[in-house]
């Protein structure tokens, strides 16, 4: 299987075999602009695995603070299809504009990604709090192994003395950090 890049990229590119196998894999859909939720809805009501990663933010209006739910990654919906199913059924959804490609094919988007998007939706907490003396260097892969951020996966940035880190996750372009106390860290 062909990857962008050797190191932790995030998308590969369908092979030959994939298409014999007529497997399910994640692809990224690039939707129109803010049409998100609407578009995995849509989705759903066709019977095609989807997943919308959302995170928690305040919006601000002139009178009041509201949270509200907004895309982890703007215009993107993730589906789990068969390569066919791609065109036959998923850019066929109104909102769909194309698929995300590397050298001319749907890239395919690793299962360990989607899990890393599906923990990171999922919790709202932005560090976990536990001493340590665990010894963690920078640019060392780390996998959470305990706690609301069980397997996610990364790679550490920054080490705040013994107790704790900062991990860097990339998402297409996107990068997310957050501190993680290394009693949780499996490296």
């Amino acid at each position: 299987m062909n990857f962008l890049k050797e190191d932790n990229s995030i998308i590969s590119v369908e092979t030959k075999t994939d298409k014999k196998n007529n497997l399910k894999n994640w692809y990224a859909i690039y939707t129109k602009s803010r049409a998100e939720k609407r578009v995995f809805e849509r989705m759903t009501e066709e019977g095609i695995e989807a997943f919308l990663p959302l995170e928690t933010v305040y919006s601000k209006w002139s009178d009041r603070k509201k949270k509200v739910k907004v895309p982890y990654i703007k215009s993107y919906v993730f589906v789990r299809v068969n390569p066919k199913e791609i065109y036959t059924k998923v850019l066929k959804v109104y909102g769909t504009v194309r698929v995300l490609k590397y050298l001319g094919k749907p890239a395919i988007v690793r299962d360990y990604e989607i899990k890393n998007l599906r923990i990171l939706s999922e919790n709202e907490a932005k560090s976990i709090e536990l001493t340590s003396d665990i010894k963690i260097e920078v640019g060392e892969d780390v996998e959470i192994d305990k706690g609301s951020f069980r397997g996610l996966k990364g790679k550490c940035v920054k080490v705040n003395g013994r107790r704790s880190i900062m991990i860097e996750f990339e998402m297409f372009g996107s990068i997310r950090i957050i501190e993680v106390f290394a009693k949780y860290l499996d490296c």
